[in-house]
């Protein structure tokens, strides 16, 4: 990858405009096969992906990129307050920074959660000949009852042991959870909706959502179904709560596999 050392599971990191990012890579380096390009959570980083990284490049054959946010992980800070719209900056000033560092050649976004909104804002706002498809995992499109009831408990536990679990993966952990927390708790951001990228998508899209996921319900993949003008299939998976990769790895991986075997580069 011209700008970054495809040594698998090496940490690297990426020179921005705006400081480093920490980031990760596995399996066949992008002038052999296309790179999936994995997006993380809200309280998510390059570690916190676990083993999925090499379970997608052994199932699919595909590279696989992974990179922590600003704020996240061993990347540099992102300064508090964030403002309200920071998941579509992330896609439209961010994310395209990050994959020119990388050098990416051609590859597909997989988002989850915050990471899955950043993909299809990306998707739906971002020409960008590369990028040749989307797969999100409980994506966030418009603020739900339960999204807040969730993020509110998180807010409880964080003085006690969430902090104390958080900190292990976070160099800045006070930026990383505040960041979000308390930007998905402003009630400005009540009104945050941004299910109008969606009829602008233009490549594939597959969406995964668990059924009994605290963060969000099936409404947020319903409106796809709904709005999407081009190819874009919905999973709902049983059993299963807002990491499908995690709680359904089996059926998430072959979903995944399936998904890239069809889509060709538009």
């Amino acid at each position: 990858m011209a700008g970054m050392d495809w040594t698998p599971g090496r940490d690297l990191y990426l020179s921005l405009p705006d400081g480093r990012l920490e980031a990760r890579c596995w399996g066949p380096p992008p002038d052999e096969a296309p790179t999936l390009v994995l997006l993380h959570e809200g309280l998510g980083c390059v570690r916190l992906w676990r083993d999925f990284p090499q379970q997608l490049t052994e199932a699919t054959g595909w590279g696989v990129f992974a990179f922590s946010r600003y704020g996240y992980g061993a990347s540099d800070m992102r300064p508090l307050p964030w403002p309200l719209d920071y998941m579509t900056i992330e896609a439209m000033a961010v994310l395209p920074q990050v994959l020119r560092a990388a050098g990416l050649r051609t590859g597909v976004l997989l988002g989850h959660s915050d990471g899955g909104t950043i993909a299809a804002v990306h998707q739906g706002l971002v020409p960008d000949p590369r990028i040749y498809g989307a797969i999100l995992l409980a994506p966030h499109f418009f603020v739900e009852d339960c999204s807040v009831a969730a993020i509110t408990a998180a807010g409880a536990a964080y003085p006690g042991g969430l902090r104390d679990k958080l900190s292990k993966y976070h160099s800045h952990v006070d930026c990383a959870f505040h960041g979000w927390h308390d930007s998905w708790l402003d009630p400005g951001f009540r009104n945050w909706n941004v299910s109008d990228v969606i009829p602008k998508w233009k490549k594939p899209v597959m969406a995964l959502q668990g059924l009994d996921d605290p963060y969000g319900t099936r409404a947020q993949v319903d409106v796809i179904a709904d709005l999407a003008t081009i190819p874009a299939e919905v999973h709902v998976l049983a059993n299963c709560q807002h990491a499908p990769h995690q709680q359904q790895t089996e059926q998430t991986l072959a979903l995944v596999s399936d998904f890239l075997s069809r889509i060709r580069p538009v």
